[in-house]
């Protein structure tokens, strides 16, 4: 019985929206221009947040973009068929996101002026996130257990593979002039700094007046109740009508739902994945 999943170099990609042909074609023939702005992420890691924030910046904070075409139109996947499809015709500047690996990244990028912002989430966050975003969801088969999740989580074996790996390749080109690291720790924390931080990085200078609409308009409360970045779904890939793609948008949701038991051999793994970077990088340690 099949699981609704494919294989392409070692990563787990839902058939339904994925085939190895794009995933292929991404990778090497994709030219990526140096007017892009790219969002990368590890799936819900903050992608939609970070898909509102940069596009309200680009319209200095007039939300009729945003309450007028959906997401997925506005910075479409480039790895998925229909936003590959859709991002043919956008004309430059663009912005386009992926969840993609930095070894299945368009090779094009590496010679380029684009700018990749990449969003990082604390992965026990990021795991539950999954985990309970997955049961709303048919586009593979998900385990009926968190236990059973986190370890597919932990063996690499999730959708996107594994978080370890995504995060180690992203975080090799953080030194770059054209990267922005971002976390969502502080994004919760001090959303107006980092407003301000991805700002700086693309070049574009806002009035307060501006800044104030971007912090309202990609509020949690504004996103939730946004048909276009939360009430329109794809349909035939949820179980029920209604999915929503934002849940709670906090941090440290975790606490709420690992055992002792399972903190402690998280804890053990993440330690040995995780070793060699500054203790500081990670703001969740200290959350």
């Amino acid at each position: 019985m099949s699981d609704h999943s494919l294989w392409f170099e070692g990563i787990r990609f839902p058939e339904k929206t994925h085939n190895r042909e794009m995933l292929r074609e991404v990778r090497d023939n994709f030219v990526v221009k140096d007017e892009d702005t790219i969002i990368v992420t590890y799936p819900k890691s903050g992608t939609h947040w970070l898909i509102e924030i940069v596009c309200l910046i680009h319209s200095k904070g007039d939300p009729k973009w945003i309450q007028s075409v959906p997401y997925w139109d506005r910075s479409p996947w480039i790895e998925v068929k229909l936003g590959n499809k859709s991002l043919k015709d956008q004309q430059s500047p663009r912005i386009y996101t992926t969840h993609l690996p930095i070894h299945l990244f368009p090779k094009s990028f590496f010679s380029s002026k684009a700018k990749v912002i990449y969003g990082i989430r604390n992965p026990r966050d990021v795991l539950v996130s999954g985990y309970y975003f997955g049961k709303q969801m048919n586009i593979v088969k998900n385990p009926e257990t968190l236990e059973q999740y986190i370890k597919l989580f932990l063996q690499g074996e999730v959708i996107y593979g594994s978080w370890f790996e995504h995060v180690h390749g992203w975080l090799s080109m953080r030194e770059r002039e054209n990267v922005l690291v971002l976390f969502y720790e502080e994004l919760i924390k001090d959303t107006r700094s980092t407003v301000e931080k991805i700002c700086q990085f693309l070049g574009k200078k806002l009035k307060p007046a501006e800044t104030d609409l971007v912090l309202q308009y990609s509020s949690f409360q504004f996103m939730k109740e946004n048909k276009m970045s939360n009430g329109i779904r794809f349909h035939d890939f949820f179980v029920t009508e209604n999915s929503t793609l934002m849940r709670k948008g906090i941090i440290g949701d975790w606490k709420n739902h690992f055992t002792v038991a399972q903190a402690e051999a998280f804890d053990k793994i993440y330690q040995e994945k995780m070793a060699g970077y500054p203790p500081k990088l990670f703001p969740w340690e200290d959350c």
